[in-house]
């Protein structure tokens, strides 16, 4: 969504996240997973951030390796391309 109708791009997209995150007004629900959701994104930009949080939400409830059909998701550690 940020990509295709704010044209937003990976950086743009990554300060965005860090800003919610930070943000000493607002509470992110499970904001250790999306940190390390953020992570992820920032080493694999042409991933898209969405991919990166389902992987790590995945990850944090034990349900590795996730299965997907997705190509660019399944580069991920602990996902299977099906």
């Amino acid at each position: 969504m940020l990509t295709s109708v704010y044209d937003l791009g990976p950086v743009e997209i990554a300060t965005a996240v860090e800003m919610f995150l930070n943000h000493q007004d607002l509470a992110v629900e499970d904001s250790d997973t999306v940190a390390a959701a953020l992570e992820q994104y920032r080493k694999k930009p042409p991933l898209r951030f969405s991919d990166c949080l389902v992987r790590e939400v995945a990850r944090k409830a034990g349900h590795l390796p996730l299965g997907t059909f997705d190509h660019q998701l399944s580069k991920l550690d602990g996902v299977q391309k099906l």
